[in-house]
């Protein structure tokens, strides 16, 4: 039998009242907009994707005429033909959609392995008019033992009519599948990875350089020749290629428990790349125990093999292989399935199995769990991280990368983890390094990593050194922004919306925030539009394509404003890309030194003018969470000419928080007499308010117009001579629209051109 640990708590019985029966068929009401529909064949248990379905009943009238059946609730009438949900009624818009018509827009994949470029993704949840019909036919069960056993035969239907209320039907997804885990709060920093057998001193020298050159790292990976690899017949004399192993390869690592000691020293969190698929062989350290807990006599020497069915075997994986290392030191484990889709369990995928019962076993201490594996399904969210596997190193692969992270919201999945930088192959290109690094310390996960090509590693001080510098300032900004992120992880598990999420689920009815889908909200309260191409030549920065809604935003990094703009393409330098935050946008960040994830003591915050609210959410970084939050609400009040920035006092449990903390609030886009706003607030305490005020503020201008003119055509990679026909053209506009009306004829290259227009539509 499992240990209790890794039985999943679910609920799959719905009750009485929710279902009717007729003929070969039950329904089953989940919510007004959501049904079940069962043919032939009935189960009450959870499936690999569907764990819960007890609800409140709400009215349901199901009637049968001829071959048709109806289920009308009361925000829909689904009619359901040959046991089939074929079509439904959706009440608020008045439309009826044909289930097998509706337009997908994508959800994942399993992993982009070999991935150069693009790649096809799996349907999602989500379709463009929203009516989608779920088919978990072919999932496995998970019985009361929490044993995954196969199905004995029929159909089995969720039909999904929530319209364009795309995050409803994510929401409603949860709430029959799980709650999105909240990710430990370590995660959301800097993490290093890279395949290499290093020896224990390479790698702590290695993490002291980092910590030397102020380069904050939170999660230090070991890939798989943490254990012996290499030569295992003359070693040990098994004839075996080592891809799977569980003993510490002490020629590289003569004190592993020294090794995970000093990386813990500092303050760094561990994880061990894992193949489970050869099982246990004789030369390992724990192979006699592993042996007896199956059944096997050691003496025999044969091989402990991995098996999903056995649960003596599932028990003594984790107790006997697993849990040492973690009282040793090591945090959460790497799955890199790449064995296939068949087990020893009919119909059973190992890559779900593995995902699903690390995951129930990492939380056994009380520890928030995580691993990072490779999706398997509708359900995956579950089982955070995400490992998106061995991708190519090219501008194609990063310009597929943002829309693949951001459309996974679409199968209910947040937690991407990219190889940053790429994993293989490819060229040298230091532009393209840093550009997938912008993008990736505004990604679900920063994890640098590739493979062992001697010449190829992503440490940022082998780029040039503009490249390195800049780099730098990146992944300090990736670890001071944990306060925000970790604030949406809380969202994300609470309210069901990703950290990372198309544009068209807050603009559903606008044809523009279907076309950018390099474009996402990142948080409630930025756009990011990362830039995936190499630099226009003629002008040496870079462009992005962005979707500007309703309302006012602002870049935060170059505080160019845009009000009700449209699509606009936008120029950057290397140093920056196009992050705009709303009007009244309040962005916690940590001004803690160090790689600590601690909920900090400092915090620095970045505002914008408006009115708006934030509620900084932390905790106690256990799996009773819930019990140790504390939130603190932050306000910004913005007048014609004056600001106030109010930290509410604290609420809920205010042990996890320092007992005294330093704000320091940047409204990034006000001045006062020239100068940035700028508000300090020390030795606050958790028993009070405090709200400033200042007057006399107004909001950045953008430069002057014939200032913008000279210096765009400064930038232009041309001789001075052929500036100057285009130059005394513009030179004689005084207003953004005779500038936009004299570009087309100016003979400027479209980069130029572009950069000029984008200045013009500026508010």
């Amino acid at each position: 039998m499992l240990k209790k640990s890794l039985i999943a708590k679910t609920q799959g019985k719905a009750n009485k009242e929710q279902t009717v029966i007729i003929d070969n068929i039950r329904i089953t009401y989940i919510t007004p907009c959501l049904i079940r529909v069962e043919v032939d064949e009935f189960t009450d248990l959870a499936s690999q994707t569907v764990w819960f379905r007890a609800f409140e009943s709400g009215d349901m009238r199901v009637n049968k005429s001829g071959k048709y059946i109806t289920a009308e609730t009361e925000k829909a009438i689904f009619t359901i033909k040959k046991g089939k949900p074929y079509s439904v009624l959706i009440k608020d818009t008045g439309n009826t959609e044909i289930f097998s018509k509706q337009k997908n827009l994508k959800g994942t994949r399993r992993t982009l392995d070999q991935v150069s470029g693009g790649a096809r993704l799996d349907e999602g949840l989500i379709t463009e008019n929203g009516a989608y019909l779920l088919d978990d036919s072919n999932t496995m069960l998970l019985n009361e033992e929490g044993i995954f056993v196969p199905r004995k035969g029929g159909k089995d239907y969720y039909a999904f009519a929530y319209g364009k209320n795309y995050r409803q039907t994510i929401q409603a997804f949860y709430s029959i599948s799980s709650p999105v885990p909240v990710i430990p709060r370590y995660a959301l920093g800097v993490w290093w990875s890279r395949y290499h057998a290093y020896t224990q001193k390479e790698y702590l020298d290695l993490m002291a350089e980092f910590k030397n050159r102020d380069i904050p790292l939170t999660v230090a990976t070991v890939d798989m020749d943490w254990h012996w690899v290499h030569n295992i017949k003359d070693k040990f004399g098994v004839n075996y290629s080592g891809w799977t192993g569980y003993s510490w390869n002490k020629e590289l690592f003569p004190d592993y428990k020294e090794f995970l000691r000093k990386l813990k020293e500092q303050n760094l969190h561990i994880t061990l790349n894992l193949h489970p698929a050869d099982g246990v062989h004789s030369y390992e350290d724990m192979y006699e125990d592993m042996a007896k807990a199956v059944g096997i006599d050691p003496a025999a020497k044969k091989t402990v093999d991995f098996k999903c069915g056995s649960d003596d075997f599932w028990n003594a994986y984790f107790d006997i292989l697993h849990k040492p290392y973690e009282r040793d030191g090591v945090d959460f484990w790497w799955i890199d399935w790449q064995q296939g889709k068949t087990s020893d369990v009919k119909g059973l995928d190992p890559l779900p199995a593995l995902n699903h019962y690390h995951t129930l076993d990492n939380a056994e201490d009380g520890r928030m769990p995580m691993i990072l594996s490779r999706y398997a399904g509708l359900g995956s969210h579950r089982y955070p991280l995400g490992f998106s596997g061995d991708t190519y190193i090219n501008w194609e692969t990063l310009d597929f990368q943002p829309y693949f992270t951001a459309n996974a919201a679409n199968a209910a999945y947040s937690w991407w983890s990219h190889d940053i930088g790429g994993h293989q192959w490819g060229g040298r290109d230091d532009d393209l390094y840093l550009r997938w690094l912008q993008f990736g310390v505004f990604s679900p996960i920063m994890r640098l990593h590739s493979t062992a090509t001697p010449v190829l590693g992503k440490e940022p001080w082998k780029y040039r050194s503009d490249v390195y510098k800049e780099a730098k300032r990146w992944l300090n900004l990736r670890h001071k922004m944990i306060p925000y992120i970790f604030t949406m992880d809380h969202r994300t598990h609470s309210e069901g919306i990703a950290l990372c999420e198309p544009m068209y689920y807050s603009y559903p009815n606008d044809i523009r925030a279907y076309s950018v889908k390099n474009q996402y909200m990142f948080g409630s309260e930025l756009i990011c539009a990362p830039i995936t191409h190499p630099q226009h030549k003629e002008i040496e920065m870079g462009s992005a394509q962005v979707y500007v809604p309703k309302g006012r935003w602002v870049d935060i990094f170059t505080g160019q404003a845009y009000e009700n703009s449209g699509i606009v393409t936008m120029f950057r330098d290397l140093d920056s890309f196009p992050v705009l935050a709303r009007e009244g946008a309040i962005i916690p960040m940590s001004a803690d030194k160090g790689n600590k994830v601690d909920n900090p003591q400092r915090l620095e915050i970045w505002a914008f003018s408006g009115d708006g609210e934030f509620t900084l959410i932390e905790d106690n970084s256990k799996t009773d969470f819930a019990q140790h939050l504390c939130k603190t609400k932050m306000t910004i009040l913005y007048t014609e000419n004056k600001v106030t920035f109010t930290i509410g006092k604290p609420e809920g449990d205010t042990e996890v928080i320092p007992t005294h903390r330093d704000y320091k609030i940047i409204v990034k886009d006000l001045e006062h007499n020239g100068q940035p706003v700028v508000i300090e607030l020390n030795n606050c305490t958790c028993d009070r308010e405090y709200s400033v005020s200042v007057d006399n503020v107004k909001r950045v201008q953008k430069m002057e117009l014939t200032d913008a003119v000279i210096h765009y055509l400064s930038r232009w990679q041309q001789k001075t001579i052929k500036k100057m026909s285009p130059y005394r053209k513009l030179e004689k506009c005084t207003t953004p629209q005779e500038l936009l009306a004299a570009l087309p004829s100016s003979g400027l290259p479209r980069a130029v051109a572009g950069a000029l227009r984008e200045y013009a539509v500026q508010s």
